[in-house]
């Protein structure tokens, strides 16, 4: 059995950062303590003098694009770069092709991953307005949630009949992960655009067509269904600032109905970035303004706001270079997304406890992960060793994503991922990683 002993970390977990080793067998931690010597000869020394040892990341919101749009990614690559980026699991959206809205597909992606994926990995199952049986079927101890779009859906994934969703959220077990944009409201935003300018619109229109409006017509009419019906729900990529008035931060995460989710682009990024990022920053919903993104950190650091995910979702600089109506919404995540955290870190506008809670703790509790999400005895050994104090810049030659670009190029992180392991095992170390996988199928305990 392979041994791991990591010394002299710094270790986060817990909301607390302490001194010490830790030694792994196999795939599990076994001992965390101040001081641990080498069982064996054959126990593996990583010296992390100097750095943080985190829990793995658990990002509970990618689109990996297997199967049907594998030009843009894939779950190899994607997962490649994931654990570049201090990601040991991913769940997965539905949104393929064809869409993982029946166990058969979802089978189809978990077989992929057993061969491909270098993290751990979970598929959420979709919702359509014709499948609630389906969904009702779902092995919970398998499927991390049930992905529902009431906006921005693509193929027959647009759940707008009332009373379906009524059905839905009255019957679910699973916690269910929403995309709340109103259709209307931008249908009519959009019209308005085109009438203004054809087919040239502008990209700083995007917060415009898809509006604060739209989202919280759609968010608030989820919170209230989910109020009414007992639904657990999970609204992912909150964009607005009053939509953060919708949660609440008295009730115990384990014990929410009602959750939130932020997403890095929306952390970083204002609608003043328009003008030199372009279609790089256009997602779905869009980046807004300043105001937003400060009423965004603030319900994240009070705890409205539950959970920090990247939203990955590729495409290929062809696509993207394309009109406003052309090009897509969305792009790669995941490689970035911890050290950009980190580097608010270093602003001293969140604490490293903090967004160990809200990238690692939070989504194990949130979707009943059992033994990852922190650093612990007896917890699976999904860990990130971090230097804080080695910069480096994103360029093309460093960018693990299948399409080759990030909205990040050029910026020079303070933060570096040195390691990560996923399971016991090395998957990553200074730039390269380690082609040997050891990924498991996430687990749910319900």
């Amino acid at each position: 059995m392979k041994k791991t002993l990591i010394k002299n970390a710094r270790i986060v977990t817990d909301m607390k950062v302490v001194n010490g080793d830790i030694y792994i067998e196999g795939d599990t931690i076994i001992e965390v303590a101040d001081s641990i010597s080498a069982k064996s000869a054959d126990t593996k020394i990583i010296d992390a003098e100097g750095k943080y040892v985190l829990p793995g990341v658990i990002d509970d919101q990618v689109h990996f694009r297997e199967p049907g749009l594998t030009h843009k990614g894939n779950i190899a690559t994607e997962s490649a770069a994931a654990v570049a980026g201090g990601i040991t699991s991913f769940m997965e959206m539905p949104n393929t092709t064809p869409q993982t809205t029946s166990m058969e597909e979802w089978q189809k992606k978990m077989d992929i991953a057993a061969s491909d994926s270098y993290a751990n990995y979970a598929f959420m199952l979709g919702g359509t307005n014709d499948n609630l049986q389906e969904i009702l079927d779902a092995d919970t101890s398998k499927v991390p949630a049930l992905k529902l779009f009431l906006g921005s859906s693509t193929g027959n994934m647009l759940v707008d009949d009332v009373e379906v969703l009524k059905k839905i959220f009255s019957s679910v077990k699973l916690r269910i992960a929403l995309h709340c944009e109103d259709e209307e409201t931008i249908k009519v935003n959009l019209q308005k655009a085109i009438d203004k300018y054809g087919d040239d619109i502008p990209f700083d229109q995007h917060p415009v067509i898809r509006s604060e409006e739209a989202c919280y017509i759609s968010s608030s009419k989820a919170v209230e269904l989910a109020k009414k019906t007992g639904a657990r729900i999970h609204v992912f990529h909150l964009s607005t600032g009053k939509e953060t008035a919708l949660f609440e931060k008295k009730t115990a995460l384990k014990d929410k109905q009602i959750t939130a989710e932020v997403c890095v682009h929306h952390l970083w990024f204002t609608d003043k970035d328009y003008a030199s990022k372009g279609s790089k920053i256009k997602w779905n919903p869009a980046v807004k303004s300043e105001a937003d993104r400060e009423q965004l950190w603030k319900a994240l650091l009070d705890d409205r706001i539950d959970v920090i995910a990247t939203d990955h979702a590729p495409h290929t600089l062809e696509e993207k270079n394309g009109k406003y109506l052309k090009a897509p919404s969305g792009g790669p995540l995941v490689q970035h997304a911890l050290t950009a955290m980190l580097q608010f870190v270093h602003d001293e506008r969140i604490s490293i406890e903090k967004v160990v809670q809200k990238m690692c703790h939070n989504p194990a509790i949130l979707f009943d992960i059992p033994d990852r999400g922190y650093i612990r005895e007896g917890f699976k050994a999904d860990l990130v060793i971090v230097d804080t104090n080695n910069p480096w810049t994103v360029t093309k030659s460093n960018i693990l994503a299948k399409c080759g670009w990030s909205p990040f190029e050029g910026v020079t992180f303070k933060s570096r991922i040195t390691h990560t392991l996923v399971n016991g095992h090395l998957a990553y170390h200074n730039f390269q990683v380690n082609e040997n996988k050891a990924a498991q199928a996430l687990t749910f305990e319900r």
